[in-house]
This record gives structure tokens, C-alpha cells and sequence, in this order.
């Protein structure tokens, strides 16, 4: 019996061993060991490059008919693009448009192996871009007419013209101020951007565009507009003398038309009032005088805004002939309240000395008549109004101010001598007297109803000129 039993255990091992045998034949071995490259071209935008795969054993052998998989990193995603067959050499080629942004030329191939040969992968291979020189320039009109408004470009180019999108920066210089960032735009997919604007100044413009991965940056040229003026400059003889006290141009003005607003005093402008156009004992007080703010055609051609302070009971004349000197475009030099002028001692008020050297248009000054101490002046009253005193001077005791040039020269705009000049019959026309005529040319009064002139005059005004 146990002989028996070791025949059937040698029988079984015997069979086992012929079995194993039978799975794992003599002389087989392990899939070998593979290495794929992918190498691609340094190329530009926009345009193809070639990229190339070698699949190959570790003994540098080709492995041919090999299927590689071919894929493309797009937006952080790995995306598949082709799949290419390794020839003899164990090569393949094929080509592809690289991107702007380098991001998206990351490849990478990938061999999955067959039964002889292990897979492989190249890693991911980034093709890098050369970039061209771009362009950038700023294009506008070279003039606008002010208040109106004009489109500005800026135009982004590679040097092979293709448009370039992007956000670029818009510098802007007012007049002789520094330079100043503007703007931000980006230009679009034709490499543009559009910003309409309205300047009231003289203008000056320029962009800078940064580097890309595809396009070098740049700078452009300076593009300047002029801001032209909607109106007719004022044209002197070339010999007549410019005004003494030199004014900084007004605030361009608010609205359409004159846009005449007609208020109360404000705090601000009564503080600024007190000490200087105003102060205890005149005859006037707050309650009694209103403020105008008004636009005026200047000298310059341009629409300013001005004011002026006057009384109640005759702020509506001054409102009207303002008005109407603005719709006929009879200029007015400047529009500043007196109290800009600081005090007088001389004349125990506003200095109007100044203000009629910087040529301004004033109306209330409580003060003395020019030339005159001791005399209250009809301003004092806030009913009347002294318009461009430069070009119309006035006869004091101490003679001609605030010149003698203009005595016995008019203007057809600016400077009257008669009655008949425009500027006298628009104001008469608003119930305002050219009192004193030629005497004192720039002065007229309000007037209330039959043509009695509203004034209070201290007696020693009665006959003469009262400034």
C-alpha cells in the first residue's frame, strides 16, 4: 500500500511540472524598455512649426508602425490632437499652429507599448514662441472745436501686421501739466480700442503697450489735439496795451446758452465778501443783494462762466443784458466778483483799482468813488455794473484809469464811444443808463420804471461823475 501512494505523489508533481512548463516556454522574456522624444521648432504666432517624435529601444533601435498619441495642453487641459505612425527609422512628423499665449504650445506624446516593447512618454516638450515687434500708435483728430467731442484710437500692431489684442495704457498731458494715466482700454481682435472724449484744453496723448508672450511692447509718439475755440477771438490793434493785472482764465461754462442762475448769497461767497466789498455801514446788506453766475463769451473766443453780485431790485436788468451780450457774442474780458481783488484803504472797499486794471466786469463794491475819498461810489448800492473797463476808461480826478490809450479809440466789439454801439443799446435795452458817456464809459446803472435811475448818490454826486 505505500508503495502505491508514492507512485500517485510522484504522478501528480510530474504532471504539475509539465503543466507549468506548457505556460512559460523556454527562452522568453520581459517587453523591452522604450524612449520617446518629442522635440518642436522655436517658431512665431500664428504660424505652423514642425514637431517630431522618435520612438526607439534602449540599444537605439527604431521601433517601427508605432502608434504615438500625440496631445495639446489647451486652457490647462490636455487635449488629444493626432495620432502618428513611427516609419522606418522610428520617426514621425507632423506640424502645428502655435498659439499666442505660450501656455497653450505644451505637447507631449505618449507610445502605450505592444507585446514586445514597454510604453513610453516624452514629458511635457513647451515650443517656444519668437516674438515680433509690434506697434503701437494713438490717432485722433489734430483740432476739436471745444465742448465738442472727438474720438481718440489706439492701434496695436505685430510687425507682420496682424492686429494685437490686449490692454494697453493712454496717457494724457492738459496744456503744460504733467503727464497722467487715462485710461486703461483693451484693444479688441482688430487691435483697437476707442474712447471718445471732450477736452477743453489743449491735449497731448500717448500709449504704451506691454510685452507679450507673442509681440515685444512699445511705445508710442505723442499725438497732440488742439481744443479750437467755438467763437470769434477778440481782434486788437496790434499797439494797444494788454490789461496790468493778469487773471487766470475762468471755469468754462456750465450748460447751453448763458444759463443765467440767479441766487442768494451763499456762505462761502458772503465770508469772502465780508471785509472786502462789503462791510458795516453800507447801505446794502445780505438780505438785499443776489448772486448771478452766467456764461459770457471771453476775449479768447471760448464760452467762460462769470459772476456777479448785485441788487435785488436790479439783478434782473444785469441778468437780461448779460444774457443778450452772450447771444450776440459781445465779449467780456473776465466775470470775477470784485472781492477777488482783496480791500482798499484808498477806497474803503473792494480794490477796483485792480479790477479795472485786469480789465473785469464787477458790479456791487461797497466802497468810495475812485479818485473821489469821502464820496460813497453808486456800487455801494449794488445797482450798477462796470463792464470791460480797460478798453472804456474812466475820467477821474487824477485823470484817465485804468488807461489813457483807449480814451479816444473804440472797438466794434469791446470798446464804445456812442450811444449807438451795440453794447450801449443792449444795455438800454435791459434798463440799463450809460450814465456818465464817454466819461466813464465802462459804468451803466440800473433804471426802474420811465427811465428814473435806481441810485442813491450822496450829494457831492449830484452833477459830476461818480465812479
Amino acid at each position: 500500500m505505500h508503495n502505491r501512494r508514492m507512485s500517485l505523489g510522484r504522478l501528480v508533481v510530474l504532471t504539475l511540472t509539465l503543466l507549468l512548463g506548457l505556460g512559460s516556454p523556454a527562452g522568453a522574456a520581459d517587453p523591452v524598455p522604450t524612449t520617446l522624444t518629442l522635440t518642436g521648432e522655436r517658431s512665431f504666432a500664428d504660424t505652423a512649426t514642425p514637431l517630431a517624435v522618435t520612438l526607439r529601444t534602449e540599444d537605439d533601435s527604431p521601433v517601427v508602425a508605432a502608434q504615438v498619441l500625440l496631445e495639446r495642453r489647451v486652457d490647462g487641459e490636455w487635449r488629444s490632437v493626432e495620432t502618428l505612425v513611427t516609419d522606418d527609422e522610428g520617426r514621425a512628423e507632423t506640424s502645428r499652429t502655435l498659439a499666442r499665449d505660450a501656455a497653450d504650445n505644451s505637447f507631449r506624446a505618449t507610445y502605450a507599448g505592444d507585446a514586445t516593447h514597454a510604453p513610453a512618454e516624452s514629458g511635457r516638450v513647451e515650443v517656444p514662441l519668437r516674438r515680433r515687434s509690434s506697434a503701437v500708435r494713438v490717432r485722433a483728430p489734430k483740432r476739436v472745436v471745444d465742448e465738442q467731442s472727438v474720438v481718440v484710437r489706439v492701434v496695436w500692431q505685430a510687425g507682420n501686421g496682424q492686429p494685437v489684442s490686449g490692454r494697453v495704457k493712454l496717457f494724457r498731458r492738459n496744456g503744460g501739466g504733467p503727464w497722467r494715466l487715462y485710461r486703461r482700454p483693451t484693444t479688441g481682435g482688430q487691435g483697437q480700442a476707442r474712447i471718445s472724449v471732450r477736452p477743453r484744453t489743449d491735449t497731448r496723448w500717448k500709449a504704451t503697450a506691454p510685452r507679450l508672450d507673442w509681440v515685444t511692447g512699445d511705445r508710442s509718439s505723442v499725438h497732440r489735439i488742439d481744443n479750437v475755440p467755438p467763437g470769434v477771438p477778440v481782434r486788437l490793434p496790434g499797439n494797444a496795451p494788454r490789461p496790468r493785472v493778469k487773471l487766470p482764465d475762468q471755469a468754462r461754462a456750465v450748460g447751453d446758452g448763458a444759463n443765467p442762475v440767479v441766487t442768494r448769497i451763499p456762505d462761502k461767497v458772503w465770508n469772502h465778501m465780508t471785509g472786502r466789498s462789503w462791510h458795516r455801514g453800507c447801505p446794502v446788506g445780505r438780505p438785499q443783494l443776489r448772486l448771478l453766475r452766467i456764461n459770457y463769451w471771453a476775449f479768447d473766443g471760448y464760452r467762460h462762466r462769470g459772476e456777479v453780485v448785485a441788487h435785488a431790485d436790479a439783478i434782473g436788468n444785469m441778468r437780461g443784458a448779460l444774457v443778450a451780450m452772450y447771444e450776440r457774442r459781445l465779449p467780456i474780458r473776465s466775470m470775477y466778483r470784485v472781492d477777488r481783488f482783496g480791500y482798499s484803504r484808498r477806497l474803503r472797499g473792494a480794490d477796483d483799482y485792480r479790477s479795472m486794471a485786469a480789465d473785469n466786469t464787477s458790479a456791487f463794491n461797497c466802497r468810495d468813488v475812485v479818485g473821489r475819498p469821502g464820496v460813497r461810489s453808486p456800487h455801494s448800492y449794488g445797482r450798477s455794473l462796470d463792464v470791460n473797463p480797460w478798453e472804456n476808461p474812466y475820467r477821474a480826478s487824477h485823470g484817465w484809469t485804468p488807461n489813457s490809450w483807449w480814451v479816444s479809440r473804440s472797438h466794434p466789439r469791446v470798446a464804445w464811444r456812442s450811444r449807438s454801439h451795440e453794447v450801449v443799446r443792449v444795455m438800454a435795452a435791459h434798463g440799463l443808463r450809460w450814465t456818465y458817456g464817454t466819461t466813464d464809459a465802462h459804468h451803466f446803472d440800473a433804471r426802474a420804471g420811465h427811465g428814473r435811475v435806481i441810485r442813491a448818490r450822496a450829494p457831492e454826486c449830484a452833477t459830476e461823475v461818480c465812479h
